[in-house]
This record gives structure tokens, C-alpha cells and sequence, in this order.
């Protein structure tokens, strides 16, 4: 917890650091609460993003990290926000570490490992230059990845559910990062298997990848079903593809190669501190295989993955490419390089030097390099401002309905027009995040064009019959037609079947888990009354 202040206690002297994806975030945050006041507990259409023409962010951005942001929007003032978010972060970050630690450590020496962790140069740059909140929060799950896996060769079934809620909370928290962990435990678990020559563990490991797709189902089955609705192609466009993001790679845009220099350095220096760990502890191996080969594996395979040597494999491994960034796998490495420092090195004041000197590095790198931006409260207010009066706020392309173009649209549109040169009275009744109410009376046959665009999930009814929405073609705004004479027209963002398909599995796998933990606490007590007659 001390750490995590240390943190972001340059939060309170010089603002909010507002790295790529701070303003992502922060109207994220702001969507969800608004839209929690109007009685939607799991919004999924972002009504205010693309300033005010919508986009289907929330079907797809995993909820972890919205959530936790627009609760603390809820109880603290906006500008606070974000250095809250950080300090929870970073504390549960420590915990996890601190409980791998402890399987093989002294208190003493897990709690350095935590404190290593927590303050990790990656994460630093995640909070001072990138602002991925979502990506920081996943990097908490990961040492409890690796300590469940040690649990399978221990205790069998027994770690299977904690595993697989692990796994559930990385694709909850964020995607890139889920795949991330999946390939990892793959590799972990087929090291493992052969480390200890106990194929059991394989078998143990698909079912907690199982659990973990079922438990998180309401988000997988929709994000992957509805990609076809929406440009996630987008995602890859260039400046933001793996081949453009290798350690030391540059393209024709000085802004992302200034970037790429400053995270390729913290690379190459966590990946010599290791290589140096490793090599000063190399008898470790003969004491604990199990846990040398996994560390020592994890963070080549990570290390090979930053480089372009291995662009073969984000061609052509599953979903691979969309971590987009290939550094992004310097969360793994951190977890390694944090656990094998204090597991290796035993003098405080070689662990406390490295440490230091990965600081100072970061420190004097960026300085030459790209220092953070800052934002300051009156930036903030701006923020929200744009949600209270309507405005709404630039969005992401990848979120948008597939036949949109948000560079096309006018930011100040009416919400409902007549096209065609035509014109109606509309009487407006409700226009709600999913529920838009009104009554538009036409003295002509004609198509009411919305500043909304058009998106599979919205039933449309008029005068009481469900009809069908168009598309605007060069926009991807809604058109509905109408007859001349008074219209009453009713929008709704309904539940799909993909959706309700997700949400059925998520809710009888959780239900499942829940009764057979009852029977085991039952059994349990049952035995214990038993023993004490």
C-alpha cells in the first residue's frame, strides 16, 4: 500500500498523467456512472462516444476496469479518481506477488518481492506514459496464474476453480492481456509437465481454461459473435500492428518511434538484469527445478516475443496479433524478473541497487526521450462537462458499427431530421442511453435520419409495428421511414441471442461452482460434528 502511494504521489503535485489511453478511460468511466443513474447496471452501447452517434464500446472493452473506475467516480471527485485507481492497482498487484513469494520466501523477502513488483518500471510506464488502466489491473492477476499452476502439481482438482477464476478475472479485466495469459499457461503448464514428468496436470489445466471461458462467457460469446457488426479490424491499423511495435522498431511517425525507443530501452534493461540473475543464481536450478525452468522459460519466451524474429508466430497464432503490442509482454517478464531477483539474490543491497538503477534508467531514458503529459483539474471538468451538456466525446474506431464513419458525421446534428430536404415536427419524449422515445408528425412520406448509428441490436418499432432500420450510406447513420401524419417511434437496444446465450452459461456455471462449494462446506461440517461426537 505504501508503495502504490509512493506511486502516484506525484498525482498530487502535478496532476493527472495523461498517457494514449487516459482519455479512453476517463469517459468510459463517466459513460458507465451516467449511465448507472438511469437504472442500466451493464451498460453496452457507449450512447455519448462519437459525440453523440454511439458506439457498441462496452459489448466489447471488458467490464473490470470500466466498473472499478466509474464506482470511484461514485464516491470521489473525477481529478481523484485515476491516482485512486493506480493505488488499488498496484495493492492488489503486491498481494498477489506477496502470496506467490511467500510459497518459497521469508515474509521479509515476499514482501520485497511485492514491493519489486509494484513498482516495476513496466508499470510505470503504464501509469505515467500509457494510462492503460485496464492492462495494469490484469497485470495484478498474473502472479496468482503462475501460483494456482503450482497448486495443480500440489493439491490436483482441488486448484482447478481457483485457476479458472483467475483466468475468468483476465478476460474480465482485459483482452490482450487474457490471450497473454492463456499462451503463458500453456507454455508454464507444458514446462511443468515435463519438469515433474506428470501428464495429469495438462488435463487439469484445459479444465481450468474451460471454467474460466464458461464463468466469463457473458463477455467472450458477444465481444466474439458481434465483431462482425462492429470495424475491430481497426485494432491493426498502422502504428498499432505487431510488426510496427517489435523492440527497437520504427516507422515513418516520430511521436510512436520516440515511444517505442523509450519502452524499447526498459526492455533491454529488465531483460540483461534477468539474464544477470539468472546467470549469478544458476545453481538454483539444482535446488528448486521446478521453479527456475518455469521463471527462466517464461521470460525467453516473452523475451523472444518482443523481438521481430518472431513475427511468424503473431501471423499465424491464434489471436495473437490483436495483443497488438508486442512489449505488452513485458507484463510476464516483470512477474519473473520480481520473483527470481528475491528468490536469487539474498543481499538487500544488491536487490535494492537493481531496483534503483532500473528507476534512475527509466527516469534519465524518458527525460531524453518523451517525458509524461500532464493534466490538470480544469481538463478534467472539460471531461465531464461533455457528459453532462451531451456533447459527447471523440471515440474508438474499432468500436464502431461496421458500416459507420465517424470522420463523415456532423458533431452537432439534430437528433432526428427528416431527409431529404423534407420537414417534420418531432416532439421529443425520451432519449435514453438504450431507450429513445418520440413523435415526429410528417406531412409527407419520408425517412427520419438520427444522429445515431445503426446497429444490429435495435429494435425499432412505428406506431406500435417493429420495422426495419437503414443505413445511411455514406455515414452509417439510422434512417427510419415513415408514413405521412403522425409517427410515434420507440428505439430499443435489446438483448441478442448471443448475448443471452453468454449470460445463460456464465450464470449456471457460477451456480454450479456455488452448490458444489455448499456440498463440500456441508460435507465438511458435517464430518467435523461427527468427529467431535
Amino acid at each position: 500500500m505504501a508503495t502504490g502511494l509512493a506511486v502516484v504521489f506525484p498525482f498530487f503535485l502535478l496532476g493527472n498523467p495523461s498517457g494514449h489511453d487516459f482519455e479512453f478511460h476517463m469517459h468510459s468511466w463517466m459513460e458507465v456512472l451516467s449511465q448507472w443513474h438511469t437504472g442500466i447496471f451493464y451498460p453496452r452501447w457507449a450512447a455519448l462516444a462519437q459525440y453523440g452517434y454511439g458506439e457498441a464500446r462496452f459489448i466489447f472493452y471488458p467490464p473490470a476496469s470500466w466498473t472499478l473506475g466509474a464506482a470511484l467516480g461514485a464516491i470521489l471527485p473525477w481529478k481523484a479518481v485515476p491516482g485512486a485507481y493506480v493505488w488499488l492497482a498496484l495493492t492488489f498487484a503486491g498481494c498477489s506477488m506477496f502470496l506467490l513469494a511467500r510459497q518459497w520466501l521469508s515474509r521479509r523477502d515476499a514482501i520485497f518481492a511485492a514491493v519489486l513488483y509494484a513498482a516495476n518500471p513496466y508499470f510505470l510506464l503504464i501509469v505515467y506514459w500509457r494510462s492503460a488502466f485496464a492492462e495494469l489491473l490484469a497485470g495484478a492477476l498474473l502472479p496468482l496464474l503462475l501460483l494456482y499452476l503450482f497448486r495443480v502439481e500440489e493439491i490436483g482438482s482441488k486448484a482447478v476453480v481457483p485457476l479458472g477464476l483467475v483466468l475468468a478475472g483476465v478476460w474480465l479485466t482485459n483482452a490482450p492481456s487474457a490471450v497473454m495469459a492463456h499462451y503463458s499457461l500453456a507454455l508454464l503448464a507444458l514446462t511443468l509437465t515435463i519438469v515433474r514428468r506428470s501428464p495429469r496436470i495438462i488435463g487439469y489445466v484445459a479444465l481450468a481454461v474451460l471454467l474460466g471461458a464458461a464463468l466469463a462467457a457473458f463477455y467472450i460469446l458477444p465481444a466474439g459473435y458481434e465483431q462482425k457488426w462492429a470495424s475491430i479490424g481497426m485494432t491493426l491499423v498502422p502504428g498499432v500492428r505487431p510488426q510496427d511495435n517489435f523492440l527497437f522498431t520504427t516507422i515513418h511517425d516520430p511521436d510512436h518511434n520516440r515511444f517505442n525507443l523509450l519502452v524499447s530501452l526498459v526492455a533491454l534493461l529488465e531483460i540483461l538484469l534477468f539474464a544477470a540473475v539468472a546467470f549469478s543464481s544458476r545453481n538454483e536450478r539444482h535446488r528448486q527445478p521446478k521453479v527456475w525452468w518455469m521463471l527462466v522459460v517464461w521470460a525467453s519466451a516473452a523475451t523472444f516475443l518482443m523481438s521481430s524474429v518472431s513475427f511468424f508466430l503473431w501471423q499465424h497464432l491464434p489471436l495473437l496479433r490483436f495483443l497488438q503490442l508486442p512489449w505488452r509482454w513485458l507484463l510476464c517478464l516483470n512477474v519473473a524478473l520480481a520473483l527470481y531477483m528475491s528468490l536469487s539474490w539474498k543481499r538487500w543491497w544488491y536487490r535494492g541497487l537493481a531496483w534503483l538503477i532500473m528507476l534512475g534508467a527509466l527516469l534519465f531514458i524518458s527525460h531524453r526521450t518523451q517525458p509524461p503529459w500532464w493534466d490538470n483539474a480544469a481538463a478534467i471538468s472539460a471531461f465531464h462537462k461533455q457528459h453532462e451538456t451531451g456533447a459527447g466525446y471523440e471515440g474508438a474506431d474499432e468500436y464502431v458499427p461496421v458500416d459507420a464513419d465517424a470522420d463523415s458525421v456532423r458533431h452537432c446534428a439534430a437528433l432526428v431530421a427528416l431527409g431529404g430536404g423534407g420537414t417534420a415536427q418531432v416532439q421529443m419524449l425520451q432519449w435514453g442511453p438504450e431507450t429513445k422515445l418520440f413523435v415526429a408528425d410528417a406531412a409527407q412520406p419520408g425517412k427520419l435520419v438520427l444522429r445515431l448509428f445503426n446497429y444490429p441490436a435495435w429494435r425499432v418499432e412505428v406506431n406500435g409495428h417493429v420495422v426495419e432500420a437503414e443505413t445511411q450510406d455514406d455515414t452509417g447513420q439510422m434512417l427510419i421511414p415513415i408514413s405521412a401524419g403522425q409517427n410515434r417511434v420507440e428505439l430499443s437496444f435489446v438483448r441478442t441471442r448471443d448475448r443471452t446465450a453468454g449470460g445463460m452459461i456464465s450464470l449456471l456455471t457460477a451456480t454450479g461452482l456455488m452448490l458444489s462449494w455448499r456440498r463440500r462446506v456441508s460435507s465438511s461440517s458435517m464430518a467435523l460434528v461427527a468427529e467431535r461426537k
